[in-house]
């Protein structure tokens, strides 16, 4: 029993720490202000690999990594203050991506349809929380509507491409785990 706990708790470490390092891996987009990053990906391997226990909590240990000041979200940065900006939201909602992905994980396994489907719905949950929380930044200045152009159609196909890598990848790593 000891050792099924040491091991989630070592798995949940380094989910944090694939998170930190993937959310330094960021390549600008030259049309809007934040950059493409592979954090989602990172979320979404966690979660898919760890369910949605190991996987929210590395997580949610990551944020609270990055809110006490440590510079592990992107453009190494920390504190509350990013939490608190513009890009804020969408971290927030990659806990809501974990609970997603990790559940599906949980109930359906590694079965491609479910894990996809759930992967899909966690970054759409993702975007809509984060657009959200753009659109409150921005108190009214800029529509739902603008705010997607801008904060969602841009990362969309390379969403996709870390959708379909993170499947992949989980998938073929599962039975190591």
């Amino acid at each position: 029993m000891k050792e099924k706990i040491t091991r989630k708790i070592a798995f949940g470490a380094l989910f944090s720490a694939l998170i930190a390092v993937c959310s330094w891996i960021a390549i600008p987009v030259p049309s809007t202000s934040i950059s493409f990053t592979l954090q989602t990906f990172a979320v979404l391997i966690a979660a898919s690999l760890g369910g949605w226990k190991t996987g929210t909590a590395s997580v949610l240990c990551y944020i609270l990594i990055g809110a006490v000041g440590a510079p592990v979200f992107s453009g190494f940065r920390g504190g509350v203050g990013v939490l608190a900006g513009v890009t804020g939201g969408y971290i927030i909602g990659f806990v809501l991506t974990a609970l997603i992905v990790g559940a599906a994980r949980d109930v359906f396994g590694m079965k491609t349809a479910p894990l996809a489907a759930a992967m899909i719905l966690g970054v759409i949950v993702c975007y809509a929380f984060g657009t959200a929380w753009f659109c409150i930044i921005y108190e009214g200045e800029m529509t739902f509507g603008s705010a997607l152009s801008i904060c969602v159609l841009p990362y969309m196909p390379f969403d996709a491409i870390k959708i379909a890598a993170a499947l992949i990848i989980a998938r073929r790593t599962y039975k190591y785990i």
